[in-house]
């Protein structure tokens, strides 16, 4: 128990450091410090900094796939109105955050996709995990009747995903949220506005 508290202890004082100041600029002493953990517990869990990076990622797509779990999840509501909550309660992360830092997959994809391809291969399967959670809402919402019928959930997840991110970007970059907002404004109120199919091609409505 104390060896995985020990590791958890790390994992989480890292993703503090890495999440503010970025991976190559976070010093491991500094990571130790924070953690209250000697160099030679570090070398326990973790054969390198690297290998401390591809663990750190994990952990960072648990918080995501609970942040999925909470908002998502939930088959009474519908799919447009989950994905836009889930939209909402990161911007809410955000701006409690002072508009800084961002999202912490997207910064380790930026830093680190050309320096290792380890990180690369992660960071990569992370993002079609996240991909793949939008894309399934996306299938849900047409199955439903509520997205055009001539948008394909993979694609459009994609794009979604592609846009949320750049607009994340900006919004480090302006220290404002009205990057998010008109992401949300565009996305869900121009680009997945439900389309009626044409009589005779409706889909059947489940739920």
């Amino acid at each position: 128990m104390a060896r995985e508290t020990s590791k958890k202890t790390i994992l989480r004082e890292g993703a503090r450091l890495v999440h503010a100041k970025g991976f190559n600029n976070t010093g491991l002493q500094e990571i130790l410090n924070a953690s209250g953990i000697p160099k030679g517990s570090f070398y326990f869990y973790f054969k390198n900094k690297e290998d401390f990076g591809l663990a750190l990622a994990d952990y960072y797509w648990e918080f995501i796939e609970a942040m999925g779990k909470l908002h998502l999840a939930d088959s009474t509501t519908p799919p447009l109105e989950r994905l836009a909550r889930f939209m909402d309660a990161y911007q809410e992360m955000f701006e409690n955050m002072g508009l800084r830092r961002g999202c912490p997959i997207g910064n380790l994809m930026q830093e680190m996709s050309d320096l290792s391809g380890p990180f690369r291969e992660k960071v990569g399967d992370i993002y079609a995990r996240m991909h793949g959670a939008i894309a399934r809402i996306l299938a849900e919402a047409k199955d439903r009747g509520g997205l055009g019928p001539d948008l394909d959930p993979q694609q459009t997840a994609q794009f979604i995903m592609n846009s949320w991110e750049g607009a994340i970007m900006h919004m480090k970059l302006t220290k404002s949220s009205e990057p998010l907002t008109i992401f949300k404004h565009m996305v869900f109120d121009h680009i997945l506005k439900a389309t009626p199919a044409p009589a005779g091609k409706r889909r059947t409505t489940h739920g």
